[in-house]
């Protein structure tokens, strides 16, 4: 084939678009509606756009090289157990082991016994070979750690070729369980603990900056930031005051955030972590250096309704904080939240992160966000705002104080009190509890029921899941004698009632509420006969504004005289009126309290 007959490269084989080309077939797809439609905020307040331009981003050296390591939990009560499990995982692809104490920061319920399990939890367990090791140590993690120190001694390992994160983080405790913290007292003392480490080889991975409380409390990304940062700094501090140099001090610690189903945001977020710990460094007088960041998939976005969802946020989850450069990953198994995850559980959590590392080799690109536009973006945004709280938490004087007088948990609660007003209006949906809920869903086998979680202190960093109101009204309507139902009043032909008829179905099973359906009635008589008939208490009225206009007020006087509680699929628009003065009790649309609405329902019930 002659050089002049060769087919052109693929990049050339269409001409580049325009950003005003792009704008012209949204402005058409909007019908007139303003661009700003397409722009969200964040709960840190800054804005995401639809359309980002190609940044100048470099890729940075995150990961020492290649991929993360592959972290499986260890929080059977019985260590016995505990360690069986542990061993399947590593004998089927984990590279990692997180022991996890009951108590501590990551139990959610569950977790080793004490400083007793520790031996037996490891037994056959070559911690030499390769492995990494993360601990959530209880509050008081002094004989945890003895206990690890005799382990190493009495089977001769070389500290030096053991990578062990310790996790002591005394600030993190105090923030979990509101304790008031003496840190002129705590913060010599976690020196000490650190120094007498050293002196037994063990140089990295001593303090861990934990911001994984933050975000099961239900902060944001910028404020699970800022307060990383001001423990990491807090440590420093401490360390310095204790005579280690600044240089010795930052390889003690390592940092700990949590990845959830934004895949955007948690991909900024580590990225942003380590940008906002090099400005430490360098304003420290350091060169930067590459951080570890122990990455674990939320504990607030699990749910125990449609747990299986769960695989989905937790694949992302995965995905987000591997390419956001996190050094090692633990996953939540998709049972978590109803009870101690049993093998199959641990298997798939284990799969979720083999599949993207082995068969999609996200490992092997250091840095894929670098020159995104909305990455890089999202990142700038991230800094800028994490490091505007940071400033804050050091005006009050350090993290300590910060968290004793209460300040930072009022805004993390502030925040959680938005995002719970959101998920009750479904403007963040909850697929599988609050959108396109399965109420005869197959239960889940777990190894032990979760347990109930205990009452928190006001000042306490209390881990909940955005699910939980959903799932209690679930619960509420499943312990009745019966399961309510509400009759699904659908008017006029199928193309008329389809749409609200789903929506309805949707809104009212996320409650619980059983939605009774059928294929439309032609006329409101017909309409209320079969309401009668159909035993339910609850109507919902379903059909187009068309038909609404023509029938809807004499089918809701009908439905209601058959003594239905009715409700309308839809904004009450210039019949509200109308449809008040018909018996209607409420209208559900998109935008409505769904939450609000679904509790007195059932209260109506």
């Amino acid at each position: 084939m002659a050089a002049s007959e060769q087919a052109a490269p693929f990049v050339d084989a269409f001409p580049p678009a325009a950003e005003e080309q792009w704008r012209q077939k949204v402005e058409t797809a909007l019908k007139g509606a303003p661009l700003q439609k397409l722009v969200s905020k964040t709960y840190d307040g800054f804005e995401i756009h639809p359309l980002y331009a190609r940044a100048s981003g470099k890729p940075r050296a995150f990961r020492g090289a290649g991929d993360w390591s592959v972290v499986a939990r260890v929080d059977h009560p019985d260590a016995a157990a505990a360690n069986e499990l542990a061993l399947a995982d590593l004998e089927n692809g984990a590279d990692g082991l997180h022991l996890v104490f009951a108590g501590s920061v990551g139990a959610y319920g569950f977790g080793l016994s004490g400083a007793d399990a520790l031996v037996p939890s490891l037994k056959d367990i070559h911690l030499d070979a390769g492995l990494r090791v993360l601990l959530d140590p209880p509050a008081n993690p002094e004989a945890v750690i003895a206990a690890l120190l005799d382990l190493v001694a009495t089977r001769g390992y070389d500290p030096d070729k053991l990578d062990i994160s310790f996790g002591l983080d005394p600030i993190g405790a105090a923030a979990l369980s509101g304790a008031a913290l003496d840190w002129a007292k705590e913060g010599p003392k976690l020196a000490e603990q650190a120094k007498k480490l050293a002196a037994r080889g063990f140089g990295h991975g001593l303090i861990g900056a934990d911001g994984r409380m933050v975000h099961a409390a239900g902060g944001s990304p910028a404020q699970e930031l800022a307060f990383t940062l001001a423990s990491g700094l807090a440590a420093l501090r401490a360390l310095e005051a204790a005579g280690v140099s600044l240089d010795d001090a930052r390889k003690m610690i390592d940092f700990r955030l949590a990845a959830d189903a934004d895949e955007f945001l948690t991909i900024a977020k580590f990225r942003a972590l380590r940008r906002l710990w090099a400005g430490i460094e360098r304003a420290c007088g350091l060169e930067a250096r590459t951080i570890r960041i122990h990455g674990e998939t939320a504990w607030r976005m699990m749910t125990r309704r449609d747990p299986w969802v769960n695989l989905l946020r937790a694949t992302v989850a995965v995905f987000s904080a591997g390419l956001g450069g996190a050094d090692s990953i633990s996953v939540l198994p998709f049972t978590q939240a109803l009870g101690l995850p049993d093998a199959f559980a641990r298997r798939l959590a284990r799969n979720t992160q083999l599949v993207l590392l082995l068969e999609s080799n996200l490992g092997k690109v250091a840095d894929p966000a670098a020159g995104a536009g909305g990455l890089e973006a999202l990142t700038d945004a991230l800094v800028e705002r994490g490091y505007a709280l940071f400033q804050e938490i050091e005006k009050a004087g350090g993290l300590a104080s910060a968290l004793e007088g209460g300040a930072f948990q009022a805004e993390i609660a502030k925040t959680a009190a938005e995002r719970a007003k959101n998920v009750a209006r479904r403007k963040d949906p909850l697929t599988g509890a609050s959108e396109f809920p399965n109420i005869h869903e197959k239960p889940v086998t777990v190894l032990i029921p979760a347990p109930a979680p205990p009452a928190a202190n006001r000042n306490a960093l209390a881990p909940h899941r955005v699910a939980e109101a959903f799932e209690a009204l679930r619960d509420q309507a499943e312990t009745s004698a019966a399961r309510p139902k509400i009759f699904l009043a659908n008017l006029g032909p199928v193309a008329a009632f389809t749409a609200r008829a789903t929506f309805a179905k949707n809104f009212f099973e996320a409650g619980g509420v059983e939605a009774l359906g059928n294929d439309g009635f032609a006329d409101p008589a017909a309409l209320a006969a079969a309401f009668k008939a159909s035993g339910a208490k609850l109507a919902v009225l379903c059909s187009s504004d068309k038909v609404y206009a023509e029938q809807g007020v004499d089918a809701a006087k009908a439905l209601t005289s058959a003594g239905a509680l009715l409700y309308i699929a839809g904004r009450p628009g210039d019949l509200e009126a109308q449809w008040r003065a018909a018996g209607v009790r409420d209208f559900v649309h998109v935008g409505s309290d769904v939450l609000g609405q679904l509790r007195g329902a059932l209260q109506a019930m």
